[in-house]
């Protein structure tokens, strides 16, 4: 060994000195410490080498010494350091030491040349030190931390599974399988244990070297008797197997002992997937390579598996409270795509977490057709809930004939309340905190003008095409969203639709991303074809992947009311004008071949209001009569004023007119406009009578 300092002494008390310093270092030494020659033999070792007989490695190669797994990178090392004398510290290499049974153990390996008094190099000193039970523990630490970070943070049950096996596989098992008890992937409460036997399991998620997932994952099983896995659902205790050609108890189960010959697992794991003594599942890790699974592992796979059958309790709660959500959220939105008049309307709801989104196509008055969609925020029941709400008040407000932007007004005034009422909760309420967010678009079209008049609170605008696919313009300023501080007005935009347009009424998350916009317009470039497939090209054409947050889209395409289903007429603003539409009415009711019942009391609707509208209202004066489903009759005239049902006494020569159309019409209203406004009745047609 080469002089590193300066001594007071002569060359034998050198020697001496430095016989005494190597004795003592082999026989102290806290590490297996080799003294290799230039042939990197092993002439001198410690007894820390091997405890029985550390002499059986002297006069072997170091590789062989070790049974290097990668001898040729090892001695390239220890040639290197020969020849150069520069040292290598804390190399990390897989072996074992020669006779020595068992897999590779992680060794870590410091080599400083030897060199003679002159300089020459005469051989390798190599510090050995076996870190295998360091290595495993630091092992288990990050594979623990990995459980911790992959798994819980998604709520849904395949994907908490899928995050259980990734960070277990390949670092902590060489083959991971989570099952999970049938009948609560299906909804239904986890069952307490004992586990009975005729319970299926289903594979929710499978990762191994080699291993195929999709040829098992999704498969049902019922545990075979005796056999660790039906045990351990038994006792909810895990269980550390070592497996082997003669495990008694694979004779039950030809599925493990086909999986163990193919894989040549050596140990297994089985831990139950419990939570306050219920059974979720269960957690089996094999092991082919590197050391059996010892109890250290078992205290992992546990801590392991609860957590993972706490956050598939999450999932799993989060399910059925989505499952509700979705079903209320459903129940609340229309059934079908009503027929309206002059208006043909489809849409498409898209599953996701988000349960507040919804649309809506309202009858109003005159033929025209109210479009509506809107989102709250969030997920859940009270989400579904607020939604209900919302979409109550604006069917309450669509009945008054409101303009638009009227209508969004007094739906946020309504919302303030929600707010307040919220906020009056009690502090510990988990609702007392939670924000209330939505936007609304509100639209009505009428197929007489033509025109579609929108107002929009925080809602993205509509996607507007033309009968031959081009985009059209709308330019609606955007008004606050739902639920806002944010006192700004509402305003409306107009948009002249030629008969067959189509509007796309679509939430915000369909309108996320870039080129969304276009998306939409490129699926809408043949505007002729039926809406529902015009709907399913909207949704071919969304971005790969699916809408996490769900989605609502609603079509519309624009139409006329056919000229023999509709009559008007503009009358003289005289007394003898209420025998004149008597006679109209009744031409233009026999044409349409309805029945003598019906004429007669039409008669006598349309003779009250244009004998109001003569006496009360200003001309010009006009009579619109519409058959669809229902039989419309107007009364425009230029008046702002509106007269009022009263209920006349006995004595009273006058004053019953419009108590007289309320019992012979099912609905009746005023709408007003910049013009005047409009008295309307709607009577319901017998369906063997409707043309």
């Amino acid at each position: 060994m080469s002089d590193t300092g300066t001594t007071a002494s002569g060359p034998d008390s050198d020697d001496g000195m430095a016989g005494a310093l190597l004795d003592t270092l082999f026989s102290q030494s806290a590490v297996g410490l080799h003294v290799l020659d230039t042939d990197l033999r092993v002439v001198r070792v410690n007894a820390l080498t091997e405890a029985a007989n550390p002499e059986r490695i002297v006069g072997l190669h170091f590789t062989e010494a070790y049974h290097m797994d990668n001898p040729e990178a090892s001695e390239r090392m220890l040639r290197r350091v020969l020849k150069t004398g520069t040292p290598v510290l804390d190399y990390v290499a897989q072996g074992r030491l020669a006779q020595s049974s068992g897999p590779s153990r992680v060794l870590t390996v410091t080599l400083h040349r030897l060199d003679a008094s002159d300089g020459r190099p005469i051989g390798v000193l190599a510090a050995v030190v076996d870190v295998d039970e360091r290595e495993r523990a630091h092992v288990r630490a990050d594979v623990l931390a990995a459980v911790r970070r992959g798994v819980g943070h998604s709520l849904d049950v395949a994907a908490t599974c899928e995050g259980l096996v990734a960070a277990l596989v390949p670092d902590f098992a060489d083959l991971a399988v989570v099952e999970v008890v049938d009948e609560v992937l299906r909804g239904a409460d986890p069952p307490l244990g004992p586990l009975r036997r005729d319970v299926p399991l289903r594979r929710a998620a499978v990762r191994g070297t080699g291993t195929n997932p999709d040829s098992v994952v999704g498969e049902l099983r019922r545990l075979p008797e005796a056999t660790p896995f039906a045990l351990a659902v038994t006792d909810l205790r895990p269980r550390l197997v070592e497996l082997g050609p003669d495990t008694p108890w694979l004779e039950a189960d030809p599925a493990t002992r086909r999986r163990i010959e193919e894989t040549g697992a050596h140990s297994l794991i089985v831990a139950p997937l419990k939570l306050h003594g219920a059974v979720l599942g269960l957690l089996s890790l094999y092991r082919h390579q590197g050391n059996p699974y010892d109890e250290r592992d078992l205290t992992l796979a546990l801590t392991a598996a609860a957590h993972a059958a706490l956050s598939i309790e999450n999932a799993l709660r989060y399910a059925r409270e989505h499952v509700i959500a979705s079903t209320v959220q459903r129940r609340l939105l229309p059934q079908h795509d009503g027929a309206r008049v002059a208006i043909e309307t489809a849409h498409v709801l898209l599953p996701g977490r988000n349960s507040g989104c919804w649309f809506d196509t309202i009858a109003l008055s005159g033929a025209r057709t109210a479009l509506i969609i809107g989102n709250v925020a969030g997920h859940g029941l009270q989400t579904a809930i607020t939604m209900g709400q919302l979409r109550t008040v604006i069917h309450a407000l669509a009945g008054l004939d409101l303009e638009p932007d009227e209508v969004l007004a007094r739906l946020n005034d309504t919302a303030d309340r929600l707010v307040e009422e919220r906020r009056s909760l009690p502090p510990g309420d988990s609702l007392h905190h939670q924000p209330l967010t939505a936007t609304c678009l509100y639209a009505v079209y009428d197929p007489f003008t033509r025109v579609c008049t929108v107002a929009r609170a925080g809602h993205p605008a509509p996607v507007v095409v033309a009968p031959d696919g081009r985009p059209l313009a709308l330019d609606v300023p955007e008004g606050p969203a739902i639920f806002s501080e944010d006192s700004a007005p509402f305003a409306t935009g107009s948009v002249l639709l030629d008969e067959g347009s189509v509007l796309a009424f679509l939430t915000g998350s369909l309108l996320a991303g870039e080129r969304s916009v276009e998306r939409v317009h490129d699926a809408l470039a043949f505007p002729d074809r039926p809406l529902r497939e015009l709907c399913d090209a909207i949704v071919y054409n969304l971005p790969a992947g699916p809408d996490p947050e769900g989605a609502a889209l609603l079509l519309a395409r624009t139409g006329v009311v056919p000229p023999d289903r509709v009559a008007t007429w503009e009358l003289a603003h005289d007394r003898t004008t209420p025998a004149v539409a008597r006679t109209l009415v009744r031409d233009r009711l026999e044409g349409w071949d309805l029945d003598e019942d019906t004429i007669e009391a039409t008669e006598l609707i349309v003779s009250e209001l244009i004998t109001n509208a003569v006496r009360y209202g200003t001309p010009p004066l006009q009579l619109r009569v519409m058959l669809d489903r229902t039989l419309t009759c107007e009364v425009h005239d230029t008046s702002p004023v509106a007269p009022h049902l009263r209920h006349a006494r006995t004595v009273d020569e006058g004053g019953r007119g419009l108590f007289i159309v309320s019992q012979l019409a099912n609905h009746w209203g005023t709408r007003y406009s910049t013009d005047g406004k409009a008295l309307w009745t709607e009577q319901e047609i017998p369906a063997d009578e409707d043309a």
